[in-house]
């Protein structure tokens, strides 16, 4: 039964992994580099930490575009 739970949770993981890389297909960033992405990823991350309005920014975009079906 554990073998069972610890399957489900790799298949979660993976579908998750999955979804968030097509975040960067639709976001149009397929062709940049892992190191330019990753770098991006930190630095928002750190900007998040202190700036609200930036969050609440990004979260509106990203609803935007969403909605527009972006690519």
């Amino acid at each position: 039964m554990a073998r069972a739970g610890t399957i489900d949770a790799r298949r979660k993981d993976t579908r998750e992994k999955i979804e968030l890389g097509g975040l960067f297909v639709k976001a149009g960033l397929r062709y940049e580099t892992r190191a330019l992405l990753l770098g991006a990823l930190i630095d928002i991350g750190e900007r998040l930490k202190f700036d609200d309005g930036e969050r609440s920014r990004l979260t509106k975009l990203g609803a935007e575009a969403f909605r527009n079906g972006c690519e």
